[in-house]
């Protein structure tokens, strides 16, 4: 198989696992909670314990010594089933030490003593590397199985190419990357917990697969399987084997202690733990996955045995059994699972030890040479350790790599495993003891350590690196010490259980000796306390035995520190309680020692109150037992206590001084002495507060004559005074406050900024009333200024907009005749060569004509020229408008086009309204390509939400703001359908007249959603009805229809003449008022409807369209079509009931409006 092929495979489940870890990590961040998933995967990433050594060691060993292999996984079952206690207990005790690896958990219990630290640290650091050069063995052995001698161009085994060394820098490349991201190891790496629980799965599947293969494809099941074995005698044989009970033992001790106490174990299992479900469903979960990982062991290693006959290397059966029988995907699947088996270790395992070796070998070493600076440069100091970090990382892989080429070329796989599990049990008798004895200390812990590491290493690690056999050792020792037990002499002596049961019977000895030799010191007691169960409560203690100790006892030692008072309302409470009299001479039950306890412990604490009362119950009951213990905790406890005052008194920013009765000083602080600028020998026991006066005289800070005063003044209870120093500089506030056993306490602060900032409030109140006075001449002059400023802009914008009205009514008309004449030409011209030019005029008019109504819809907007005249207005025909004048629009781009209709009545206005619903549809049609535009309402409380969508481009939900600014278009839509960018400007403006509020939402590729909120008028919804089912419109609705045209402009007259006549309407032409009443008084014949300019030369369009109506009796449908924008041409066209269309005039909307009237006279003649 191609070399290339291997090295990529393997490069990109790397890249998968980093994809994995990074989205855990981001994942954690943005969610900042622990996921419902968390158990499962912290359960998962636990078999990291299932190393190369399970999935390719485990096969090997089962070719010869049989179910050998499931030593090491009862361990681990029994430690997470039986053990759980145990285990619960280490990590309780690890969070709340904020401990980040097995060397600081041991050296917590024994007073962080850096000394055992860095031993425990050494221990794991030695031992694993046999454990990481069975990893770099497996990856490299199996690289090679499977590369042909061309896959990299030379052999792999090649002297130009060493590939475990490839493997090594390849593997502590991605452990940098992977695990040194972050400077505080306590952190829960939620990505590589993930990543790491993937792999497990990784694993069990890639197993399980070779497995199912072998059983169900190169045999014909399991009994084809077992008949097969049962008929070979190297299976029979490594079937049969038995294993020696001592060896059996040492396996499940050995891993028992492994799945705590390896370092990456450790890191899963105790610092990545959160909570108490998640351990309890890894109790679960675990064991049934180390079952269900080892039920294809034997089927796999029978059937490698039985295919290769016992030649090759049985640690890759795994991989040579599919890759021989010409399987290349079971074969990479296979490669995948050994190579995740021991990346996974790998990683965890280097990121473990190089914090092991960062902060407890490294870092000791280096700040005890000054190299690193002060606390200022915490930033240095953080990279400098993930510096650190990264150099151990190289530097274990380094060592590994240098073991596997030092160790015995065919050592196996699972003896370099047991060789790791010897070494990091020699932390055991340490990390056990000091959870259960509470006068082990350091010394011992070194001592046994120490000891037991040399002991392992001149029996086991030497050996295995060839340097010399020294396996009669062992077995001479034990065989004097136990010389009637043959299991550890002759044909029955295993080299792995003599030197293992030596190495650990010395470290217990050295450990118990060691620790007897002196006693526990101060921080090793109460680390003790901590790591080991409190002893029973006093109450309970001194339950079941006689004393001599009475009420009045307690009584007496509590009002030392409660005060008398106190104490005797106490007790008087606790009567009532317990509803009897306490004599004094009475003696004390348990009952009223617990109460004394804590009524002692609210004032000093539970447990200096635990102290002091057994030493009342020690020294009255003359019974010597723990007397001593009892003395050496309280000494510690007062001494403890004091240290935190002192520390407490030195962070504080007061100066505190405390005097005895005499005036001397017994207690002080060092800021006392800085505000005072104090010499140094003040600092001492007894020195006269006269004598600290006279310092100051002669300084000249106080007045001679002020001596007695000064003293006197600070000896005053609660009568503050100031001292001014340094000739004003500064000034010191004195407070005095008397103590409980005489004597007075003074404290001194520094107000010198206060009183500085009392002089400027001061002189600040002098000058206020004059500053008062200047401002307000100086706001009423600012406030005349912008009331002249504001009524020139109010001026200005009228200016504007009347300059507008007057500008645009100028240029639309001419702009309006050539949009009729130009629509006529479109209309007439057909399918000839001019119609697409005619065609191209007519579209250039129609923007240069969206473009000045959008400006000067703006400007009226923007100015607030643009008022609303709100009205009940019933949404049936807002809604049937918006379908006539669409509907063709949507046709000709092949867009089904619906209107749902709505009975509702809603308050607004409905001219501007419909701009807002017009825009919308228009801005829907236009950016549909295919697909679906969909107008309707949905009812919500008070309010109707008119909603308009399509199924286009859709606008992304960052430009959601951008779309509703001027001249503002998208890159997708402008490449769809051109445009102003002003619709939606409109629109968002509109909707702020009106209080409308609009809503978006869109999804790109998808649609887009716009929602208007409008009011309802619930009275007028019950009484809308619906119109009557529309007829159907005839193929010609205007042929006929008889319409009178009016306007001072001959051009605009004209145009309108050859539109409209070219629709199929009767056109009658009229320049004036006086015109259309000469039309009236000849007698002409009737008209179906009138369109009008406003601005005529005789009067307005309204004033004729009046005159026609009265002529002929009846109320003429009319459409004034003027370039006045002003809402009063609007109000007063209303008011008459016409419809108003600003110029230029969209011959769309006018044939609209025409085919809908046409369409009703029909109606209703009908």
């Amino acid at each position: 198989m191609p070399g290339s092929l291997i090295f990529a495979l393997a490069l990109a489940y790397l890249l998968l696992l980093f994809a994995v870890a990074s989205y855990g990590d981001r994942k954690a961040k943005r969610t900042g909670r622990t996921s419902k998933g968390r158990p499962l995967v912290y359960a998962l990433s636990l078999a990291i314990y299932c190393t190369s050594w399970t999935y390719f060691g485990g096969v090997g060993l089962a070719t010869t010594n049989g179910l050998e292999f499931a030593g090491i996984y009862i361990g681990p079952i029994l430690m997470f089933t039986l053990g759980m206690p145990l285990l619960r207990r280490i990590v309780t005790l690890a969070k709340s030490e904020r401990l980040t690896s097995i060397a600081d958990f041991v050296a917590a219990r024994y007073g962080k003593n850096p000394g055992v630290a860095a031993v425990v640290a050494l221990i794991s650091l030695i031992g694993y590397i046999p454990y990481i050069a069975l990893q770099l063995k497996a990856v490299s052995s199996s690289v090679s199985a499977m590369v042909d001698t061309t896959g990299f161009g030379i052999a792999a085994s090649g002297g130009l190419i060493d590939l475990p060394l490839v493997v090594t820098l390849f593997l502590a490349c991605f452990a940098i990357v992977f695990g040194t991201r972050h400077t505080d190891a306590t952190e829960h790496q939620d990505g590589l917990i993930l990543a790491i629980s993937m792999e497990s799965l990784v694993k069990l599947v890639a197993i399980a697969s070779v497995g199912i293969y072998v059983i169900f494809f190169m045999f014909d099941g399991l009994g084809d399987l077992w008949q097969r074995a049962a008929e070979n005698e190297r299976v029979m044989q490594a079937l049969t084997y038995e294993t020696p009970v001592a060896r059996w033992i040492l396996l499940i001790v050995l891993s028992a202690f492994a799945i705590v106490m390896l370092p990456r174990q450790f890191h899963v299992t105790v610092v990545e733990n959160r909570t108490a479900g998640e351990l309890r469903m890894a109790g679960i979960l675990f064991p049934l996955y180390l079952v269900a990982i080892n039920l294809f062991v034997l089927p796999v290693a029978i059937g490698g045995v039985l295919t290769f006959n016992g030649q090759g290397d049985a640690d890759l059966y795994v991989l040579t059994l599919p890759f021989a029988l010409d399987q290349p995907v079971l074969t990479l699947i296979a490669f995948i699972g050994g190579f995740s088996a021991a990346t996974a270790m790998v990683i965890v395992a280097s990121v473990a030890l190089s914090i092991m070796v960062s902060n407890d070998i490294v870092i000791p070493v280096v700040l005890r040479r000054n190299l690193i600076g002060g606390v200022e440069q915490q930033d240095d100091l953080s990279r400098m350790l993930l510096r650190i970090r990264r150099l151990a990382i190289f530097f274990v892989l380094l060592l590994g790599y240098a073991y596997y080429r030092a160790a015995t070329a065919n050592a196996g796989l699972a003896s370099m495993g047991l060789l790791a599990f010897a070494a990091a049990a020699q932390v055991a008798p340490t990390l056990l003891g000091g959870l259960f004895w509470r006068n082990a200390n350091a010394r011992g812990a070194m001592a046994g350590m120490i000891s037991g590491l040399v002991v392992w290493a001149y029996l086991l690690f030497l050996p295995s690196i060839g340097v010399a056999d020294n396996a009669y050792i062992a077995e001479t020792v034990l065989g004097f010490l136990f010389p009637g037990a043959t299991i550890f002499t002759g044909e029955n002596a295993d080299p792995l259980v003599n030197a293992t049961l030596l190495a650990m019977m010395v470290n217990i000895g050295a450990y118990v000796i060691g620790s007897l030799t002196r006693n526990p010191t101060s921080l090793e007691r109460l680390q003790a306390g901590t790591f080991i169960r409190s002893k029973p409560r006093l109450e309970r203690a001194f339950r079941g035995r006689r004393t001599k100790v009475t009420v009045k006892d307690l009584k007496t030692t509590i009002a030392k520190y409660l005060g008398e008072e106190r104490m005797q309302r106490s007790f008087h409470t606790y009567e009532r309680q317990v509803g009897r009299w306490l004599e004094d001479n009475s003696p004390a039950d348990a009952a009223i020692v617990h109460f004394s306890e804590q009524l002692l412990g609210s004032a000093i604490g539970s447990s200096s109150a635990r102290l002091v009362l057994s030493l009342v119950l020690q020294r009255i009951d003359d019974t010597p037992t723990d007397t001593d213990w009892l003395l050496d905790q309280a000494s510690e406890a007062l001494q403890y206590n004091q240290d935190m005052l002192q520390t407490a008194l030195g962070q504080m920013d007061q100066g505190i001084a405390v005097f005895d009765s005499a005036g001397n000083l017994t207690v002080w602080n060092r800021r006392f002495r800085q505000l005072l600028d104090l010499p140094e020998y003040v600092g001492q026991v007894g020195f006269p507060l006269a004598d600290i006066v006279e310092i100051l005289i002669e300084r000249g800070d106080i007045a001679e004559e002020d001596r007695e005063a000064a003293v006197t003044r600070t000896m005053t209870y609660d009568e503050p005074f100031a001292l001014v120093l340094s000739g004003g500089e500064r000034i010191i506030e004195v407070r005095t406050n008397a103590m409980p056993e005489k004597g007075f306490v003074s404290t001194y602060t520094d107000i010198t900024d206060r009183v500085a900032a009392d002089r400027a409030l001061k002189q600040v109140n002098e000058t206020l009333e004059q500053r008062v006075a200047q401002r307000t001449a100086e706001l009423t002059r600012v406030n005349t200024e912008l009331a002249e400023a504001r009524a020139a802009a109010e001026e200005a914008n009228i200016s504007k907009t009347r300059f507008f009205a007057a500008a645009g009514h100028d240029i639309l008309q001419p702009l309006n005749a050539a949009r009729l004449y130009s629509s006529s030409l479109v209309e007439r011209l057909g399918e000839t060569e001019n119609r697409q030019m005619i065609h191209n005029i007519d579209s250039s008019l129609e923007s240069v004509e969206a473009i000045l109504g959008a400006v000067l819809d703006i400007s009226r907007l923007d100015t607030g020229a643009m008022k609303p005249r709100v009205q009940t207005v019933p949404l049936k025909d807002l809604l049937k408008r918006i379908e006539t004048d669409f509907a063709p629009m949507a046709r000709a781009k092949n867009l089904k086009f619906t209107v749902l209709p709505s009975s509702l009545a809603i308050r607004t206005d409905p001219n501007l309204l419909r701009r807002v619903v017009q825009n919308l549809v228009s801005n829907a049609i236009k950016y549909t390509n295919s697909g679906k535009v969909l107008v309707g309402v949905r009812r919500k409380g008070g309010h109707a939400y008119i909603q308009v969508l399509d199924s286009g481009i859709g606008i992304p939900a960052s430009k959601f703001r951008t779309v509703f600014k001027e001249f503002a278009r998208l890159d997708e839509g402008a490449r769809t359908a051109p445009g102003l960018g002003l619709g939606l400007s409109i629109v968002d403006r509109i909707s702020r007249v009106l209080s409308h509020p609009v809503e978006l939402q869109s999804t790109p590729g998808r649609g887009t959603s716009f929602k208007v909120r409008v009011p309802i008028d619930a009275a007028a919804s019950r009484h809308v009805a619906d119109k009557p089912a529309a007829v159907p419109a005839s193929e010609e609705p205007l042929k006929g229809l008889r319409v009178l045209c009016v306007d001072n402009e001959p051009k605009i007259l004209d145009g309108m003449r050859l539109l409209l006549s070219g629709w199929g309407c009767t056109v009658t032409l009229a320049e004036s008022v006086a015109a259309v009443e000469a039309l009236a008084a000849a007698g002409t014949p009737t008209f179906d409807a009138v369109i009008a300019d406003y601005h005529l030369d005789d009067g307005t369009g309204i004033a004729a369209i009046g005159k026609l109506r009265a002529a002929l009796g009846r109320q003429v449908p009319a459409l004034l079509v003027t370039a006045d924008r002003t809402p009063d041409v609007r109000a007063e066209a209303e008011r008459d009931n016409i419809l108003v269309q600003n110029k230029p005039v969209r011959p769309a909307s006018m044939r609209a409006w025409l085919t809908q009237l046409s369409t009703t006279q029909r109606e209703a003649a009908e």
